[in-house]
C-alpha cells in the first residue's frame, strides 16, 4: 500500500527497498525499517527524538510504569476490528507493539519522523512496516486506513482525515491536566495548565467524536534511574531547572505521582 513520498505513486518491491513507475527508490535499513522522509522534507539533519530521549523512553515504558495506558490502548483497537491501521508518531514502538498483539490479523504500519526512535521500534515486531516519515505526509493512499493511533503525539488532523476510510477513526491518546500533576509542581512555581481539551477545536469537518474516556491511576517510582528516565523523555527534562530535576531523582524516598490519560475517538462519517 505504500506511496511515494515525493511524487505519491505506488511503491513496489525491488531488491532491497521500495520503487516508484518514475524511478524514486528507497532502500531497506539492515533493521527492517524503511526511510520515506526525503531531505527535502526535513526541518533539520536529524528531525524528532534523539537517541536519549529515545532510550529513556524505551527503559521507562519496559519497565511498565504506563502497561494500563498502552493495554486500555490495544483493547479499544480491537473493538474496531480494523484490516489496515497506522501508528502515527509511533516513537520506540511500545504501544505499536501491543496494538499489533491486539490486532493479529490485521496489516500494520507505523511511522515516527525520528530515525533513532524507528531504528528501536522495528525490533518489537517485524511483522509491521516501519517508516521514517513525515505524518504532514504520511507515504499510504488515500483512505486505505480503518484505524489511527495518535499516542503523545502532535498530528496533522487533514492527513489523518485524507487517510481514514469511512467509517474509521483515530484513537488519539493524550494527557489531561490531572497527568503528571505531584511531578510538575515539584519542578515548577506555577503550573501551567495542559488545556487537554484544545484538540477538539482542529478536528476537521466530517470526524466527530464518537467516544472519550478518561483513565488514571498512581504511578509510584521507588529508583532513581526511573524518576530520571521520565524527566528525559518528556519536555520537563529540559524546561525544568537542574536543580529541581534533581531534587525529583536524587530523592530517597519513593516518589509518588498522577497518570491520567485522556482517550478520544474521532470517526469519519
Amino acid at each position: 500500500m505504500l506511496t511515494c513520498p515525493i511524487c505519491s505513486a505506488p511503491l513496489d518491491a525491488a531488491d532491497n527497498g521500495v520503487v516508484c513507475p518514475v524511478g524514486h527508490r528507497f532502500d531497506r535499513a539492515r533493521q527492517g525499517y524503511l526511510n520515506l522522509l526525503p531531505v527535502q522534507h526535513k526541518n533539520s539533519r536529524d528531525p524528532g527524538d534523539n537517541q536519549a530521549m529515545v532510550e529513556a523512553r524505551r527503559d521507562f515504558l519496559n519497565a511498565g510504569h504506563y502497561a494500563p495506558v498502552a493495554r486500555r490502548l490495544a483493547e479499544l483497537a480491537a473493538e474496531r476490528h480494523p484490516a489496515h491501521w497506522l501508528d502515527i508518531g509511533c516513537g520506540e514502538g511500545y504501544y505499536t507493539a501491543q496494538i499489533a498483539t491486539a490486532l493479529p490479523d490485521a496489516d500494520g504500519y507505523a511511522l515516527d519522523i525520528s530515525r533513532e526512535a524507528v531504528k528501536r521500534a522495528c525490533k518489537r515486531n517485524p511483522d509491521l512496516t516501519w517508516l521514517i516519515a513525515s505524518m504532514a505526509r504520511v507515504p499510504l493512499p488515500d483512505a486505505s486506513l480503518q484505524f489511527i493511533a495518535s499516542v503523545f503525539s502532535p498530528l496533522d488532523w487533514a492527513e489523518a482525515r485524507r487517510l481514514l476510510s469511512p467509517g474509521g477513526g483515530l484513537m488519539r491518546v493524550g494527557p489531561t491536566n490531572e497527568h503528571l500533576m505531584e511531578l510538575r509542581q515539584r519542578l515548577y512555581d506555577e503550573v501551567r495548565d495542559y488545556a487537554d481539551e484544545k484538540h477538539l477545536a482542529l478536528v476537521p469537518e466530517g470526524m466527530t467524536l464518537q467516544h472519550s474516556e478518561t483513565l488514571t491511576f498512581k504511578l509510584t517510582l521507588v529508583d532513581g534511574q526511573a524518576r530520571a528516565n521520565l524527566l528525559a523523555m518528556t519536555p520537563h527534562g529540559w524546561r525544568a531547572s537542574a536543580e529541581r530535576r534533581a531534587s525529583v531523582v536524587d530523592q530517597t524516598e519513593p516518589f509518588e505521582t498522577t497518570v491520567s490519560m485522556r482517550y478520544d475517538y474521532f470517526v469519519l462519517q
